[in-house]
């Protein structure tokens, strides 16, 4: 059965952010993601997964701004992401340099790197090229600090306009970028939203190797995996089945408190089969 890392941007807010590393650890979790961690010092955050005993498996790189307080408020201020925004070059790269410093700080072995929005009167095919010089810079970056770059297809209903909605769209920047430092985050939310089909999207991208982590929620609310439409049960048995080792992010938001709904992992891992 997959590994799960809990998300602290979504679940646990019923605490203060610092609070949420160890009410994870307590539910059992060994991981955690975020979105944003721009706000925080490193090394507070840093003390956190060590003292609860967490490993810090991704997070994102700024949305926008060229100082760590801008980058702080930019999610806020409604920025998506740099990546295919003509003349935003400055932002895009001085974000990925502090993603980068705090990913060493918290030994965290990816960033997802956000495209952003596309502007009024542009489309798609006209900023790939943009896209795919940027991602190639970051990828440059990252590898020489051994780290990776993800890029996320995310669902046009929560997103409207935004850069990279498809799987396909993902893997053609890989084939562009062709960096094995540049990888996808594949939200199976996002994917059955825009696309459907999630267990064939699967298995015709895991086995490339170029998908480095796997985020799930309920379909349509976001909530646990076990609400709405797609059958976790039996994705998470092909995901096995396919031989991905990654991480899976619980990237949803509680339908009442966190910790009251974790009973859809409790149940995946008690049918994980007895190790030989």
């Amino acid at each position: 059965m997959p590994q799960f890392a809990a998300n602290l941007s979504l679940m646990y807010t019923e605490l203060p952010f610092l609070d949420r590393f160890e009410a994870a650890a307590r539910d059992g979790f060994e991981a955690v993601e975020y979105l944003f961690p721009y706000a925080w010092e490193p090394a507070a955050l840093a003390a956190r997964l060590r003292a609860h005993g967490l490993r810090q498996v991704l997070f994102n790189a700024p949305p926008a701004g060229l100082d760590r307080a801008a980058m702080a408020g930019a999610w806020d201020a409604g920025e998506r992401g740099t990546a295919a925004l003509p003349g935003r070059e400055a932002e895009f790269r001085a974000g990925v340099l502090e993603a980068l410093r705090y990913a060493e700080a918290l030994d965290c072995p990816r960033i997802h790197v956000m495209a952003g929005i596309l502007p009024s009167g542009q489309e798609r095919e006209a900023l790939k090229g943009l896209c795919a010089g940027n991602l190639r810079w970051a990828a440059e970056q990252a590898g020489a600090r051994g780290r990776e770059v993800l890029i996320e297809p995310i669902n046009l209903r929560d997103m409207p306009r935004y850069f990279v909605n498809r799987q396909d769209h993902a893997h053609e920047l890989l084939d562009a970028v062709d960096s094995p430092h540049l990888k996808v985050q594949m939200d199976l939310y996002h994917c059955q939203i825009v696309e459907g089909d999630v267990a064939t999207k699967l298995r015709r991208y895991l086995p490339t190797g170029r998908v480095a982590h796997i985020q799930v929620a309920g379909v349509p609310e976001r909530h646990e995996p076990d609400r709405g439409e797609l059958y976790y049960p039996y994705l998470f048995e092909l995901i096995d089945a396919l031989g991905y080792a990654g991480w899976v992010g619980c990237e949803y938001r509680p339908a009442a408190g966190t910790s009251a709904g974790l009973g859809w992992r409790d149940r995946a891992l008690a049918a994980r089969p007895a190790q030989a």
